[in-house]
């Protein structure tokens, strides 16, 4: 384990909080004890987190293993078991998700500076060659960092630099108690699969093969890096209120055009279970050369979507009916406003004036249905509000929820923002109310 602790001394700042993520493997108990005994040396306060799956019938007393082993330490105890999966089935995007979740509260609980995980080289090299063969992006390629920087913490894998015998051999050495967890030797699961074939072929080739994995992905996350910097500085102007500029997108490399996108998504990840495959992307490169609006579904309920030249990742939200009786002001759906005001000398199509009695009261705010159309003022005859939306060039995602204001007999007096209908008057005509309407976007 010196290659370990030599890291950990290297990186390790005095006085500093370390929340370490614990099944009671021996992975895990591994790295608790080489913690445990840099603990003094740099004042360190160690947390202990221990996630309970709730999937076996042996994660309780894994659970109890592991408080125990804490007290007997004197060390901080932070426990949290997963009560329900999605549609009450396991999975393991969704585990790591509430895992992840739950890890980062205890971080912030306690203003951890490190974050570390148990991960050791044989991970590594079994999550490059599944990567390999499933095909994945360069970030993807280089596997398991052995260190990401978030704004408030360190993640941290010291044990990339070791193998799981040399995890045993130590724990053996120092007759040191751990749990096992059988499901790691089924064959059914595709990493156990790489690692009883694979991973001893490989290291009959080279006893050290997994740091030559390790430099494999520390090359890469370089390249990932230099990437990521530019990506960033380029965001800065293509990426604007939620959406890409497919004009100034398009002008970029194709390469860099997809990292570009493959970054967005990872930043989606962040908050939803949401992969996507090389095809996937593949489809969204080929949605950037079109010039028509189109939407792809991709996965976990995520769409990628084209509107005019903006390119949206996002959740596919469906719109709902909804209808408001307006008394003074009303806001709808927490992005749109409209209100009663006394008086301004503003003419645009976010306000109109109107006189109460050619109107059928109350007013009504509504979305859009099957039919509607319109007497546009100026204009003669009537025309679908489905044809303005689409000649106004208003986002298709955003016309099934858009206000429309109707009397009581159902005749549309305005389309926010967009046209004004004959019950529109001039400053210079008789009126005695005047309606504003807003837009309050919540990003």
């Amino acid at each position: 384990m010196n290659e370990v602790e030599i890291f950990l001394k290297k990186l390790l700042k005095k006085n500093s909080t370390v929340v370490l993520a614990i099944s009671g493997g021996p992975d895990s108990v591994c790295l608790f004890e080489i913690l445990k005994k840099l603990a003094p040396s740099y004042s360190l306060k160690l947390i202990c987190a221990h996630v309970n799956h709730n999937v076996r019938k042996e994660s309780d007393e894994e659970a109890l293993f592991v408080k125990n082993m804490c007290e007997q330490n004197n060390i901080i105890y932070e426990y949290y078991k997963i009560e329900d999966y999605k549609n009450n089935k396991f999975t393991e995007e969704e585990a790591r998700k509430k895992r992840y979740s739950f890890f980062e509260s205890i971080v912030k609980k306690y203003n951890a500076k490190y974050l570390m995980t148990a991960h050791h080289g044989n991970d590594l090299e079994e999550t490059i060659l599944m990567r390999i063969v499933r095909g994945s992006t360069l970030k993807g390629y280089a596997g398991i960092p052995l260190i990401s920087k978030s704004k408030e913490y360190f993640l941290v894998r010291p044990l990339l630099y070791v193998t799981k015998k040399d995890i045993l051999k130590y724990l053996e050495e120092e007759k040191i108690a751990y749990v096992v967890d059988k499901s790691n030797e089924e064959a059914k699961y595709t990493r156990n699969r790489y690692r009883k074939q694979l991973l001893p072929f490989l290291e009959k080739e080279d006893q050290f093969v997994h740091l030559k994995f390790l430099q494999f992905s520390e090359e890469l996350q370089k390249y990932v890096n230099y990437t990521e910097k530019i990506i960033k500085d380029k965001l800065v102007n293509i990426y604007k209120s939620n959406y890409l500029d497919i004009d100034l997108l398009s002008k970029e490399d194709e390469f860099l055009q997809e990292k570009i996108i493959e970054y967005l998504i990872r930043q989606k990840q962040k908050d939803y279970i949401f992969n996507i495959t090389k095809k996937q992307l593949s489809d969204i490169m080929s949605l950037i050369k079109i010039k028509k609006n189109k939407k792809l579904n991709l996965s976990d309920n995520f769409i990628a979507r084209r509107s005019y030249n903006k390119l949206y990742i996002e959740k596919n939200i469906k719109d709902e009916d909804y209808e408001y009786t307006f008394e003074n002001k009303i806001s709808i759906l927490n992005k749109y406003k409209i209100e009663i005001i006394e008086k301004t000398e503003e003419k645009s199509n976010n306000i109109i004036r109107l006189k109460k009695d050619e109107i059928s009261w109350p007013l009504k705010i509504r979305n859009i249905r099957k039919g509607d159309r319109i007497k546009v003022k100026n204009l003669k005859g009537t025309k679908k509000i489905k044809d303005i939306f689409i000649d106004e060039k208003i986002d298709p995602q955003k016309r099934g929820s858009y206000p429309i204001v109707v009397d009581s007999q159902n005749n549309i007096i305005w389309l926010p923002g967009i046209k004004k209908s004959i019950f529109d008057k001039e400053i210079y005509e008789k009126y005695d109310i005047i309606l504003k309407y807003m837009e309050e976007e919540y990003e």
